[in-house]
């Protein structure tokens, strides 16, 4: 396979990944204050995205996907807040373990590795199509 396809077919799989990362930062911040809705219930759970690098067979390259899509286990914390519908005997009410300075770390990063495989693809096409033309000005 051509390199430049190559190129194209790997940042674009770079591309879905870290789409697919940015959908999980977003429902986390969204959810950075969803309690539970009966004393004691358990609030919103951080989710978490792993990747895994696959060969492709056709390019011999190795591309990005999603490897799984989990959910954080650290613990919840508790705040005090009596008058929830959520809080328990002693007023106190389990809060997300959504971390909103992380999420909003994370969500930078992805979209700076977004932006440079957006990056990889216009040049990769520029250069396609510079070849072409060179082809034509040649015939």
């Amino acid at each position: 396979m051509d390199p430049l396809t190559a190129a194209l077919k790997i940042a674009g799989s770079g591309l879905g990944a870290q789409s697919e990362r940015l959908r999980i930062v977003s429902e986390n911040l969204a959810n950075a204050q969803s309690t539970g809705n009966t004393p004691g219930a358990e609030p919103y759970r951080r989710k978490t995205i792993s990747f895994a690098a696959e060969l492709d067979r056709a390019t011999g390259g190795a591309t990005v996907e999603v490897a799984a899509i989990g959910q954080d286990q650290s613990p919840f914390r508790l705040e005090f807040e009596p008058g929830n519908e959520a809080a328990d005997a002693n007023g106190y009410v389990k809060m997300p373990n959504v971390n909103v300075l992380i999420e909003m770390a994370d969500m930078t990063e992805a979209n700076r590795s977004y932006d440079a495989n957006l990056q990889v693809i216009k040049q990769a096409r520029d250069l396609i199509s510079m070849t072409i033309d060179l082809m034509r000005s040649q015939s």
